[in-house]
């Protein structure tokens, strides 16, 4: 006996027909078999179009119709969009990123956008950008060797070095994979970016945002304890660059503050100085700009003795400029031979021979302002002005990421429990 099926846009089988609405949508079936339900929906540019949705029976179809109806009534809206997600991206950066943000952490934005996510994503469809799309990118990510991924042994090679690893015959892969700060900073950028274009109205939802993670990330790092920190600047006292280093160490700001300090932000008759300017080496050029976070444009009280520092400093800097053959002034407090702003990259490769010199464990140059944050907590200051000398904009940062000492606090509230044991 031959089977029955409903003609394109009937009822199947059984089923009573009846008159449709306008916009109720319907169902017929295609030359494959399949069932295709047809409904109107609007877009996220707030035209009307059809939508059409399968299933390999009329009541799949049916039940895929009936939510698209219900989504329809919700207020959702279908994405719009035909761009790519590298096309976006590429307007994401230079019409919305780049006006908000500081030129360094641009920088670093163009940066991982063009190393790992256009590899990956970009050649996907906004509009069907799923959260299983973006999982596969952040699991790949993983297990990238960031050395293969850059190519960094193959430009050593053309720079007539030896190769190490990725360029060698049979190649040898270096095993340089992405931390998973890195991963979790490229799942923060592609949910942010994602997120803008649901306020553009380009997609209804933002597929990175529920998206849960497996790695976790919190900033390892071991700060001097306060006798190190002494021992470091009693070798230090004698270097050209004493006053950076107890600017530093004293007040825990970080390396572009305390490069860009101008003496117009120095008070030496209050004794008070204002972190207003950051000096960054941005796509090539040292480049003058505004502070980390609203939050980091602060004043600080500078101790008495630091204050002496300084005015050493500016002392020995005039009797510098006096013998100059060639001074450019440019106003800052921390300066080269010839008044010329100093390279981060100088500082850090001269800080690491003051640490050899003085015995102290290697740290980076940053760590001097979680050091900073460790002793004064051990001092016995309170968490909340901790906060306003590093200028964050929630103790909970100060406590969670700058603050060692509070395992030492731990551990002497668990040492209460000894009387419990016996010898």
């Amino acid at each position: 006996m031959p089977t029955v099926t409903a003609a394109p846009d009937e009822d199947p089988p059984g089923r009573r027909a009846r008159s449709r609405r306008n916009g109720e949508g319907s169902i017929r079936q295609r030359k494959d078999g399949r069932w295709e339900a047809r409904v109107w929906v609007f877009s996220t540019d707030g035209s009307e179009v059809r939508r059409s949705v399968y299933g390999d029976s009329w009541d799949e179809a049916h039940e895929a119709m009936i939510k698209l109806q219900s989504d329809k009534m919700a207020g959702v809206r279908i994405p719009a969009s035909a761009d790519t997600v590298g096309d976006y991206l590429a307007y994401w950066l230079s019409q919305i990123a780049e006006p908000r943000v500081r030129p360094s952490t641009m920088a670093s934005y163009r940066w991982l956008i063009t190393t790992y996510v256009l590899p990956y994503l970009g050649s996907k469809k906004l509009a069907r950008l799923r959260p299983a799309d973006i999982r596969t990118f952040l699991n790949r990510l993983k297990g990238v060797c960031q050395c293969c991924a850059l190519g960094k042994d193959k430009r050593r090679v053309e720079r007539g070095q030896a190769a190490r690893c990725c360029a060698l015959t049979p190649r040898q892969c270096c095993e340089g994979f992405l931390s998973d700060g890195s991963v979790r900073y490229a799942h923060r950028l592609v949910r942010a970016a994602l997120q803008d274009a649901i306020v553009d109205e380009l997609i209804a939802t933002n597929p990175a945002r529920h998206l849960r993670i497996s790695h976790r990330y919190r900033p390892k790092f071991t700060p001097w304890s306060a006798d190190e920190a002494r021992s470091f600047l009693k070798v230090a006292r004698e270097d050209r660059w004493y006053a950076l280093y107890s600017v530093a160490l004293a007040l825990g700001l970080r390396r572009g503050e305390a490069l860009g300090l101008r003496w117009v932000d120095v008070d030496l008759i209050d004794n008070v100085i204002s972190i207003r300017r950051t000096l960054q080496r941005v796509n090539g050029q040292l480049t003058n700009g505004p502070v980390k976070t609203e939050s980091s444009d602060r004043k600080v009280g500078v101790p008495a003795a630091l204050a002496r520092v300084l005015t050493l400093h500016k002392a020995e800097q005039a009797r510098e400029r006096k013998i100059a053959k060639k001074w450019t002034d440019h106003g800052m407090v921390f300066t080269t031979k010839l008044g010329t702003p100093i390279e981060p990259r100088n500082l850090n490769r001269h800080f690491d021979q003051l640490c050899e010199r003085a015995g102290v464990p290697r740290i980076r140059f940053h760590d001097l302002r979680h050091s900073c944050a460790t002793i004064l907590y051990d001092q016995g200051v309170p968490i909340e002005n901790i906060q306003d000398v590093l200028g964050h904009s929630s103790p909970t940062i100060t406590k969670t990421i700058y603050v060692e000492a509070t395992r030492k606090i731990q551990r002497d509230a668990v040492d209460r429990l000894d009387f419990l044991f016996d010898d």
